[in-house]
């Protein structure tokens, strides 16, 4: 009786009817991850700062960043055996590309320990995204354990990702929408009820822990005013134009710190240039939420005294001064990211859109006369209008302000922020920080179920070997020898070293194949066809079908990078596989 009750139970856990059991398990499991970070974060944090005030040494703040970084890399060799946690957001969106959702086990704790040292010491960037690869880890390891297809563990993994930044923004909707924009889930009816719950459940789990202590507080803010709509406007293209240099300056820092070989002389260059920074200006420390919430209560000479001391910056000054502190931010992060550190791009992006917006408040305020545009509503648009343009999330970036902001009076100046800041950024850089690797390697999952399917599509697994090779100088005899013995139309003719020189086809050879008195004048090379095209094993599923669509060839050889036989592969196979695959995403 037992027996059969726990075979019934297991075999429900099994089934799609409990997906939305499963999507509160990832929602509770994914807010605990969030909390546990922001509460390690905080715990190292405040140790720090409280040793600084103790001690009454101001650079003790420096020596932050480099302990965080070097006790990150301690961590990865020792712990983790050399295999680095990855990239946040981007190895999630690759795991589902690449390894069709199944997420590295070390993930279920790798970010979080990491993200803990690097951001906790001082180093520059958040911990969305190191939430987000760890709860979506706890997805995918249930996906696997309960023997889930893809698209329920794509969704599982959504799950996770709408979990994590509901827990650390209290932000339901907006996490919501961000599994649907960097994600790429689609919002359907099957998929809206889980992230729904998983969100809910998250959220709950937060507030029960962490009951008032909010990343964000936004002070009140002014209503809506129709004079201030060209103000709006600017401010759009503003964050649009200022997310596509903070993108580059967070790639270009990144990649500048990479260049170095030896991990040892990435951690002590970066160190030294994180712990000077925040050093000279402890706002920088971390995710620099303080100075956000600073910013929208009008607060900013304090920020421009710790970068310069010696002058009381006011009016343009004070402009150059915060400029300054904006541009060191994404530098920070990249370089943090680049010497081996674990943290996201989000906490920086709203920074940078909250910096970006007190600016542009602060800079039509001396121009056209105070109270012109109010600096908490410029903040908040410049954070929908920034986290729109360096994530490429519009819909994720308005509700993010809408709901930390308390309400929805603000609206329409996000909404005209955020679209025209995506617009922009768009334009000139056509992906986001997480997906340009993914786009260039083609690893990028769209709301495209064409361009899916292929993406999911691996040549390896289509490629058939059971063709018999010849070589140039077989005689006639000798492929007919060979001809009888094989069950294919096609031989591959190959050299000594086994690369691909040819073709010999049944259906050219038909008629001289029985004509014996040539099977010994006859050879291979004579008979053989170049193929039109030829499949490399490293190419993409979408150049496969371009160079079948281009050739009209049933059957196309497969070599290597030097040109070696490999296999063939069929235009019906793939077509087979093709049709599983778009009834594995559509379910």
């Amino acid at each position: 009786m037992i027996k059969s009750l726990s075979s019934k139970a297991w075999e429900f856990l099994r089934s799609d009817r409990a997906i939305l059991l499963w999507a509160s398990i990832v929602g509770v499991l994914a807010g605990l991850v969030a909390v546990l970070l922001k509460n390690g974060v905080s715990f190292i944090r405040s140790g720090i700062f409280s040793a600084q005030t103790y001690s009454g040494w101001s650079p003790l703040l420096g020596f932050g960043p480099i302990i965080g970084l070097l006790l990150t890399a301690w961590f990865v060799r020792k712990v983790l055996g050399g295999v680095h946690p990855g990239g946040g957001i981007p190895a999630t969106l690759q795991a589902l590309s690449t390894r069709r959702g199944a997420l590295k086990r070390t993930w279920l704790f790798a970010p979080v320990v990491t993200s803990i040292l690097s951001v906790g010491f001082g180093g520059s960037g958040g911990l969305e995204a190191p939430a987000v690869q760890a709860g979506a880890t706890i997805g995918s390891e249930i996906a696997s354990r309960t023997k889930k297809n893809f698209q329920r563990r794509r969704l599982l993994i959504a799950c996770a990702a709408t979990a994590s930044l509901a827990a650390m923004f209290k932000a339901p909707i907006a996490a919501l929408l961000f599994a649907v924009e960097v994600i790429m889930i689609d919002l359907t009816a099957a998929s809206l009820v889980p992230l729904i719950f998983a969100s809910l459940a998250s959220l709950l789990t937060a507030y029960f822990l962490i009951e008032g202590q909010d990343i964000l507080a936004v002070t009140k803010l002014a209503p809506f005013a129709i004079k201030r709509l060209p103000f709006y406007i600017s401010l759009g293209l503003f964050a649009g134009l200022g997310s596509v240099v903070f993108t580059r300056l967070y790639l270009l820092s990144s990649s500048a710190i990479s260049r170095f070989k030896k991990p040892l002389t990435r951690i002590l260059f970066s160190g030294v240039i994180l712990g000077w920074a925040v050093a000279s200006f402890p706002s920088l420390y971390g995710e620099g939420y303080e100075v956000v919430n600073s910013l929208f209560m009008g607060y900013s000479d304090e920020l421009a005294n710790e970068l310069i001391p010696q002058i009381n910056a006011q009016g343009f000054t004070l402009l150059g001064v915060l400029f300054i502190a904006w541009a060191l931010k994404p530098i920070l992060t990249g370089l943090t990211v680049g010497a081996g550190g674990v943290a996201g791009v989000f906490a920086p992006a709203i920074f940078g859109g909250a910096l970006l917006g007190y600016i542009f408040a602060l800079s039509t305020n001396i121009i056209f006369g105070p109270d012109t545009i109010p600096i908490g509503n410029a903040v908040l648009a410049g954070i929908g209008g920034m986290t729109a343009g360096v994530l490429h999330a519009p819909l994720t970036a308005i509700f993010l302000a809408s709901e930390i902001s308390g309400g929805y009076e603000l609206f329409v100046p996000l909404m005209l922020c955020a679209a025209i800041s995506y617009l922009v950024s768009k334009f000139i850089v056509k992906n986001s920080i997480y997906t340009y690797e993914l786009a260039d390697r083609g690893e990028l999952l769209t709301h495209d179920k064409d361009q899916n399917v292929l993406t999911l599509m691996t040549l390896t697994d289509e490629i058939e070997t059971d063709f018999i090779p010849v070589m140039p100088d077989n005689t006639l005899g000798i492929l007919v020898r060979v001809i009888a013995k094989s069950q294919r139309n096609l031989h591959p003719v190959v050299d000594k070293r086994g690369v691909l020189k040819g073709l010999i086809d049944l259906q050219d050879i038909r008629e001289i194949m029985f004509d014996r008195d040539r099977y010994d004048s006859v050879t291979v090379q004579d008979l053989m066809v170049v193929p039109d095209q030829l499949i490399v094993h490293n190419d993409k599923m979408d150049s496969v079908m371009s160079k079948f669509e281009s050739s009209g060839a049933w059957n196309l050889p497969v070599v290597d990078s030097q040109g070696k036989y490999i296999g063939f592969v069929s235009r019906s196979k793939l077509f087979n596989a093709y049709r599983r695959w778009l009834k594995a995403t559509s379910g």
